[in-house]
Parts: C-alpha cells; structure tokens; sequence
C-alpha cells in the first residue's frame, strides 16, 4: 500500500472533526465525549453532551466506571492546546478505543454547534 494512503488511514482512525462527531451521535453510536480540560474551562464552556475528566486525573480508577465497548473522543480547547492529545494518550494505554477532537471546542463552536456553560462562570473570549 502506498505510504500516502497509509497515513491518512492512520489520521482517519485516530481523528474526528465535529461534522463527524454529530454523524456518530445522530446516528446513534455508543460514543463518548470527554472534555480533557480542567473542571474550571469544563464548567465555562463544553460540548453539551460532554464528560469531564480531566487528563491530568485520568487513570485505571478514574476511569472504571467507563463503558470498554464504547467509542471516545477527547477535546481541549483548540489548536493551541493538548490536553486532548494527552488525554487520549491515557485512555489508549488505558485499553480504550480513542479518537481526537481536531480543532477542539473552537472548531465545534466554529462550525455553528452549540456549547453549554456553568451561568456562574464568566464567558469565554
């Protein structure tokens, strides 16, 4: 196989964007959504259907309660952020099936999905 369609197979099966993440849910699928970021970013701002754990806490006891059979996606922030690179790290080596968010919460914002936030919390800039 060509080494180009290698890696973008390999980008596929560890990536989402937010269309695909609304596919998976609209369709049905056991998916879950988990906010990496601290309770704080968490509580200003999320994904409405969103999990936090954060990824600094993420480990075999934070995480049994979890479904094995389902589907992750971590987020973060955007770009400029990797917790949900890292958090994604630690649910993999943790034996779960994991993708990441690209673009984080500002590309799901930017493509017109909605977010919810603690109304005691200040707004996001």
């Amino acid at each position: 196989m060509c080494e180009n369609v290698q890696h973008y197979r390999n980008k596929l099966a560890f990536e989402t964007d937010a269309w695909d993440l609304n596919e998976l849910v609209a369709n049905g699928a056991n998916v879950v959504v988990i906010d990496a970021r601290s309770e704080g970013s968490y509580a200003r701002e999320h994904i409405p259907w969103a999990v936090n754990i954060p990824h600094r806490s993420m480990n075999a006891d934070s995480t049994k309660h979890l479904d094995r059979e389902a589907l992750y996606v971590t987020y973060c922030d955007g770009i400029g952020c990797n917790a949900s690179t890292k958090g994604a790290l630690k649910l993999a080596e943790l034996g779960f099936n994991v993708r990441e968010l690209i673009g984080g919460i500002d590309w799901w914002r930017r493509d017109g999905n909605a977010t919810e936030r603690d109304l005691h919390q200040p707004a996001m800039l």
